[in-house]
């Protein structure tokens, strides 16, 4: 792989299968796993975002798994910096990189592009959780609207975490998100291909059951416990990943073991159709090379003959 010039994207919905696949392409061609899920770079979370075993990781390199701590909210711009530094140690070493995740928005930076919105600063964050705590999303969203219609015209209502960035950006830096978000950077200059998987809906939600239920035995609650006594900011990203708030109404004797069970199943299922539609829209860039996989993937040996040939024959010829 010492002249390869580009880079393999694997995607699609959590509990995918993402990261197995990931793993033996990785293992077939040489290749250093780069984390593209949003959740996955918080060192405090590897049960309850499934983060690669230690043992994966020694089996191949990855790169920005558990690399911040939860007190420090990461962005898409932080984790394009840090993947293109990644990619070009990978490619420095003859291996293939490997962008595996589910956050959309981290791909798309790479392969499209990003708006290199400036850091509103502390008290501009301060003032829009404030905001957001007091009077709501939907009637900070008409303080935005007054003060930035552009960008209020791009959001809904009831999106309080974007409704109170955009407030955050206008506040801090003098000018609206939307002017922002068009000033964007030039797409990364490398070649991609990608891998998506797309498992029906049904495979979905029994794969998500699994997976709480092995978390729960991976210790998922301790892991919310210990990440409680950080004693953080609830707005932080690390504090809504899925799991960490239902659980956290369980410890606080909120809710039953069991409700939060069926709560964290719900809003990861919610995630997963959000994610594949926009997949299924947003096909990571027009010029990349796409390979769809209408199923869930735990080995190359679940396929049949032809669906392996398929598989392997697109990867063996990326260049």
């Amino acid at each position: 792989m010492a002249d390869w010039l580009g880079a393999l994207l694997v995607a699609g919905p959590t509990a995918s299968g993402k990261s197995a696949l990931a793993l033996e392409i990785a293992q077939r061609l040489g290749g250093t796993i780069i984390n593209t899920d949003s959740m996955q770079v918080y060192r405090e979370l590897r049960v309850l975002t499934a983060r690669p075993t230690a043992a994966e990781e020694v089996w191949v390199p990855h790169r920005l798994y558990g690399v911040r701590p939860a007190a420090e909210a990461g962005s898409v711009a932080w984790w394009r910096e840090q993947a293109l530094a990644a990619m070009d140690e990978a490619r420095a070493a003859g291996r293939l990189p490997i962008l595996t995740g589910g956050s959309g928005m981290y791909f798309a930076a790479l392969t499209d592009g990003i708006a290199d919105v400036p850091d509103p600063g502390p008290d501009a964050r301060a003032e829009a959780r404030a905001l957001l705590a007091q009077c709501g999303p939907a009637a900070l969203h008409a303080e935005l609207a007054a003060a930035d219609p552009a960008t209020a015209a791009r959001l809904k209502p009831e999106d309080g975490q974007r409704v109170a960035r955009a407030w955050e950006v206008w506040r801090g830096t003098g000018v609206g998100l939307a002017a922002w978000q068009d000033r964007r950077t030039e797409p990364a200059p490398w070649r991609f291909s990608g891998i998506l998987l797309d498992p029906p809906r049904e495979t979905l939600r029994a794969a998500i059951a699994t997976r709480f239920d092995t978390m729960m035995q991976q210790g998922a609650l301790d892991e919310v416990r210990d990440l409680l006594a950080l004693k953080l900011d609830p707005a932080l990203p690390a504090m809504r990943a899925h799991g960490v708030p239902e659980l956290s109404a369980y410890l606080r004797g909120a809710l039953s073991l069991q409700e939060a069970g069926r709560r964290t199943e719900l809003v990861t299922g919610q995630y997963t159709k959000r994610q594949a539609t926009w997949f299924r829209h947003h096909v990571l860039a027009p010029q990349t090379r796409i390979l769809r996989i209408n199923a869930r993937f735990s080995s190359v040996a679940q396929f049949s003959e032809s669906e392996r040939a398929d598989l392997f024959t697109f990867i063996e010829n990326l260049g």
